[in-house]
């Protein structure tokens, strides 16, 4: 007798529990969109309080008027601003305070974190905190501490000019000591805020550059000149943008010590800005010299970028 042999019944095993294609793709989905909703709201923020100003900026300098006065004047505003004198008179005291102040600013402030990084100075931590300190002081305090020490009849500068036997200066009622007063004012508060910037690039100089060259017979004045300024290149482009850019957007410190004067002496370009805009109402106006001021600080940095940048890019 033969017997059929059957092969056993095979049950159906159920699928493993797990994630649909459909769920797999809104995972994804969700992980995709998160950044954006992380940083959404700097972004909203970014465009709320900067783009739309911008913006709106920019189309409001080619209007007149102001409310519902408010009328399309096309280029009425840049052709007013090329015959405007006392625009190109804020331009000239402007470049006058940045030519003079900036490299005065900058060399002073090279010196000082030099002198501040030698081994041979003895508390150097105390005397960074020292430089830094005029840097955190209000720009509105300064100008008026500096206004009560420049003052002709008892002003403290004055009266030590007096005492080493020179004459007092009219730094507030001459034209040409009342862009000095500011030149002035500016250096005092910004130096040492340059000189902690390159402090920071003269730590990053490897000291063995040093060494060598000193064995060479190369003296300070050449281990200067061949090494720390060369070395601290991008740090000089750095200051030299920031600063050039700082001062054509000058306004608190004239503001503030002399309030544009004697006779328009001191007045910059942001202060002529703020007087159409804020003064006279005139926004559109206010808006083309905002956009001049763009204009010119933008080639200026480009010129600076190309001058001193490296030379073989």
């Amino acid at each position: 007798m033969t017997t059929t042999a059957t092969a056993p019944a095979v049950t159906p095993t159920a699928k493993p529990a797990g994630r649909t294609p459909r769920t797999g793709r809104s995972a994804r989905r969700r992980r995709a969109a998160l950044p954006y909703l992380l940083l959404a709201p700097a972004l909203v923020t970014f465009g709320v309080f900067k783009a739309y100003p911008i913006v709106d900026s920019l189309l409001l300098s080619f209007t007149t008027g102001a409310g519902s006065a408010t009328r399309a004047a096309g280029l009425a505003n840049y052709r007013r601003l090329l015959d405007d004198p006392l625009f190109w008179a804020a331009l000239r005291n402007t470049a006058e305070i940045l030519v003079v102040q900036v490299p005065l600013m900058l060399a002073l402030a090279l010196l000082t974190a030099v002198g501040i990084n030698s081994v041979l100075v003895r508390w150097r931590a105390v005397w960074r905190l020292g430089v830094f300190m005029p840097a955190v002081t209000g720009l509105v305090a300064t100008g008026v501490m500096f206004a009560f020490l420049l003052r002709t009849d008892d002003g403290a500068v004055n009266r030590l000019l007096e005492t080493v036997g020179l004459p007092a200066v009219d730094w507030l009622g001459q034209p040409f000591w009342a862009r000095m007063a500011v030149v002035l004012v500016l250096t005092w508060h910004y130096t040492g805020y340059n000189a902690v910037i390159y402090l920071a690039g003269l730590q990053g100089i490897p000291k063995d550059l040093y060494e060598a060259a000193m064995v060479d017979g190369a003296g300070p004045v050449r281990r200067f000149t061949a090494i720390t300024v060369p070395a601290l290149r991008p740090v000089l482009l750095f200051t030299v943008v920031l600063s050039t850019i700082g001062t054509l957007q000058l306004f608190d410190e004239p503001y503030v010590l002399t309030g544009g004067g004697p006779d328009n002496a001191s007045l910059t370009v942001s202060m002529y800005l703020y007087q159409n805009g804020f003064r006279y109402f005139d926004f559109g106006y206010a808006s083309a010299i905002a956009y001049a001021l763009t204009l010119l600080v933008s080639v200026l940095g480009a010129v600076q970028m190309r001058l001193m940048g490296e030379k073989d890019r």
